[in-house]
């Protein structure tokens, strides 16, 4: 039975890559906006690196390897190496896993512990931990002002040690609990993996893009295609096995309805929900299991994508 079930959402994963290969603001309560600062982004690594992090993503966890999509997606399928990145998803794997975490700026005790304790909010349905370490983590926190964002899953491990993996723009002890449940539990989505909820098909089909190219280029300075990327490029299938897309998931973005079709808020999430802890718990089990069920990534993000100089790359051995 649970073979049937990974076997049903690799043929799903396998359908929403062919799809891909073809081709925060935050409502309050009137579905206006907050500032642009609340909007979260999945940091793209450079291109000359996206070839190298699907190998690594494989290496990593072998149930990244795109070999299980391309099998049941059959015919038509490219196999260049650009492609196949596309198929690659960024998972940890199955086995129970501790990432350290250390911060880039002078953080008192109290604060990174708060912080810690929200990224390991995960830890209560999932196999996946977070640690303090006094020297340099493989989870990086700045709180430079660069708002929020993070690298998605295994590609932190091509990010040079002096760069940060996470930001979390101008975190104190004085920023409402409801901020660390809304924004330290997606960040550490990302880090765990998790695409944006928001890219699914059904969420995306409710905005008008014309709206959308006005509000964010008005509130955020971002380009029509910068919207598309952020925005309007649906993954067009389930990132949550088993479930409808869900607005409520910790890993939606929160869009207000002056630029959906019907006027409507996509509420988005403000902690991890049931289908968010259920997935988590599928796909990185508390306890070790043969099986793990990847889904897909979603497209890179951002208005820019930073970079550090070749010379600088996280040499990856063979």
């Amino acid at each position: 039975m649970a073979d049937d079930r990974y076997m049903q959402a690799l043929r799903e994963i396998a359908r929403i890559a062919g799809s891909l290969v073809a081709d925060s603001a935050s409502p309050t309560d009137n579905g206006q906006a907050s500032p642009a600062t609340d909007t979260c982004r999945i940091m793209p690594l450079p291109a000359r690196l996206q070839e190298q992090a699907a190998t690594v993503a494989a290496r990593i966890n072998p149930a990244n390897s795109p070999a299980a999509a391309l099998a049941a997606m059959g015919d038509g399928v490219p196999l260049d190496p650009s492609a196949l990145t596309i198929l690659t998803t960024k998972y940890w794997g199955p086995v129970p896993k501790t990432l350290t975490v250390s911060f880039m700026d002078t953080t008192p005790s109290d604060l990174a512990l708060r912080i810690l304790s929200h990224m390991n909010a995960w830890s209560q349905w999932c196999g996946m931990t977070f640690a303090l370490t006094s020297d340099t983590g493989d989870v990086r926190i700045s709180r430079e002002a660069d708002g929020y964002w993070s690298y998605l899953g295994t590609d932190i491990t091509l990010i040079p040690k002096d760069r940060q993996t996470m930001n979390l723009q101008a975190f104190s002890m004085q920023t409402p609990e409801s901020e660390y449940h809304r924004v330290v539990r997606h960040e550490t989505g990302h880090t765990l993996g998790f695409p944006h909820e928001h890219m699914r098909r059904a969420l995306v089909d409710r905005i008008d893009p014309e709206k959308a190219y006005e509000y964010f280029g008005r509130t955020q300075g971002w380009s029509r295609k910068v919207v598309d990327q952020q925005v309007l490029t649906a993954l067009d299938g389930a990132s949550i096995i088993g479930t409808e897309p869900d607005q409520d998931s910790i890993m939606c973005y929160q869009l207000p309805g002056s630029i959906t079709k019907d006027g409507q808020p996509i509420r988005g999430g403000l902690d991890i929900n049931t289908t968010d802890a259920t997935f988590a718990a599928t796909l990185y089990p508390q306890t070790l299991r043969t099986a793990t069920v990847p889904s897909p990534r979603s497209a890179s993000q951002g208005s820019s994508v930073p970079d550090w100089g070749a010379d600088r790359d996280v040499p990856v051995s063979a």
